[in-house]
């Protein structure tokens, strides 16, 4: 069967509508910056290559730190105009906005595909997200910035920083910007060096253009760390990441009492014991592999009852291998809507390469090779680049040295772990010190009780998966996972306000003094 690219997808005809779409954020050879209000041909675009099929396309463009200062300087004076706009006038703008990224959804979702590699479906979904989103907070929001007396709760001394992962472009990036604006903030945003930054660029010119006080800059988080963090005006950081740079950032922030959500990565795992539902952990395992496992809420290591391990066995093995893979805009006829697949490539060959040295890793260290797919099995054109494609892999029992041992995958590399006691449970589901969600498979609800309160995962599922959440469910992490305030719905505008007065006050999270955690 041969395959080819749907028609009207490829690359340069993607690239050419986010020209006419938005001329005064994208050159037809380059991406500008959307600094000191205007979209500016400053930074040198980098060498970059789309993770798809690796065509090459332009890079973001690397702004230096002097150009970040003073583009930080103008959000600053921004903030001061827009904080003192009233609700109604904020809300019709961001509405405007939301409407417009609702217009070219399918494009945004189209860049998704050729930027990070997202599979249609999943592609059309972050943007949903987004849009269905800041729909919500537009509906709640006087309520939300009404205080228990009365009085109006404040916009933040500053405008916010933002510095996010490139997996969730729009679905976390954006979303959380438009409200961070409907709550009465400027904003500042790094575009992710890895992805997702012509997605950000069109998202930004249209919010732009409804009259947001948006700044969205391209830079090395080297040069630009510092800038976007300590700041003197700067009112709060949301960054989204590794726990490497998320402890430089938490190091940067140490001495200025400024309001942060730090989300970091944590190995989440599926503890397994006392469990008989096996179809309904088939289910989980299959939509589990979503994206190959490039987000911060997937289960990268199952935690296993050795007297379950073959009953196990059964169930994983038929699920992983009928995972469907590969170019996410292949086609058999012109006309065939795009392939249902559970991902595409990872984000870049590099990475690919990676994944495959620590699988061979931990199998010379001792693990077991439960299970090896081959990229040949995935769905291609006949002549294209494979070398940032993965296919699922597994290794059993992998050795206590292995680098991944504490550390999450970020892609379709699984581990198993066959225990004893609940004690060894216990401590295999915590082995990274820390992580945003955990679930337990078992038929006894006091068990899974029981596991879930010495487990280091702030969200617990009991027989299903838990996810990251928005709207009326708190989210946040646990020991390295996260630091800061927890949010979600009410919570994630408290986060980004103060009180009538301006008051400083506790918020729930995980900060030194004065936090309060909230029951899971």
């Amino acid at each position: 069967m041969a395959l080819h690219l749907k028609p009207g997808t490829s690359w340069w005809e993607t690239y050419g509508r986010c020209t006419r779409a938005a001329p005064e954020a994208f050159d037809s050879d380059r991406l500008l910056n959307l600094a000191r209000g205007e979209w500016r041909r400053v930074g040198i675009p980098g060498d970059h290559v789309n993770a798809v099929d690796g065509t090459p396309i332009p890079g973001p463009p690397m702004m230096d730190r002097d150009e970040a200062i003073a583009a930080v300087d103008f959000a600053c004076g921004e903030h001061d105009t827009w904080s003192k706009l009233d609700l109604d006038e904020r809300r019709s703008r961001v509405a405007e906005a939301t409407d417009a990224l609702s217009e070219h959804r399918d494009l945004l979702a189209l860049l998704l595909v050729w930027e990070i590699g997202k599979p249609w479906r999943l592609a059309c979904a972050d943007v949903d997200r987004c849009i269905d989103g800041a729909r919500w907070y537009l509906g709640q929001i006087e309520r939300q910035l009404t205080a228990p007396d009365g009085g109006m709760r404040q916009p933040l001394p500053g405008p916010v920083s933002n510095i996010a992962s490139w997996n969730y472009p729009m679905s976390v990036q954006v979303h959380a910007e438009l409200v961070q604006v409907l709550a009465g903030n400027a904003v500042v945003a790094k575009t992710p060096s890895q992805g997702g930054f012509h997605a950000l660029t069109l998202a930004h010119a249209l919010m732009r253009r409804a009259g947001l006080p948006v700044t969205l800059l391209s830079g090395m988080g080297s040069r630009l760390g510092d800038v976007l963090i300590r700041s003197e005006g700067i009112g709060a950081l949301m960054f989204v990441g590794g726990r490497a740079n998320g402890r430089r950032a938490a190091v940067s922030l140490a001495d200025t009492r400024r309001r942060h959500m730090l989300e970091q990565e944590g190995l989440n795992a599926w503890g397994i014991w006392d469990f008989s539902q096996w179809h309904l952990l088939a289910q989980h395992i299959r939509k589990g592999f979503e994206y190959a496992k490039q987000r911060c809420t997937a289960y990268p290591r199952y935690v296993v009852q050795r007297r379950l391990f073959p009953a196990f066995l059964e169930t994983y093995l038929p699920v992983v291998a009928a995972v469907t893979f590969g170019h996410p805009l292949a086609v058999e006829h012109p006309d065939d809507p795009l392939p249902e697949l559970d991902f595409g490539p990872v984000i870049h060959a590099t990475k690919a390469a990676d994944l495959g040295a620590q699988f061979d890793e931990a199998v010379r260290g001792g693990g077991i090779p439960l299970y090896r797919g081959s990229v040949g099995d995935g769905q291609f054109l006949d002549v294209q680049d494979t070398s940032a494609y993965v296919a699922p892999a597994c290794v059993l029992q992998p050795p206590a040295s292995w680098s991944l041992h504490h550390a999450e995958p970020f892609g379709p590399l699984d581990s198993v772990v066959v225990v004893d006691t609940i004690a060894e449970l216990v401590a295999a589901m915590n082995a990274s010190n820390g992580s945003l969600v955990a679930s337990i498979a078992t038929d006894d609800p006091d068990l899974a009780d029981r596991v879930a309160e010495e487990l280091q995962a702030f969200k617990v599922g009991i027989n299903k998966p838990r996810s990251r959440g928005d709207r009326e469910e708190v989210f946040g992490g646990l020991g390295a996972s996260w630091k800061g305030a927890f949010v979600g719905g009410d919570l994630l505008v408290q986060a980004l306000t103060y009180g009538p007065q301006g008051e400083e006050e506790d918020l729930y999270g995980n900060f030194p003094t004065g936090s309060r955690l909230p029951p899971r």
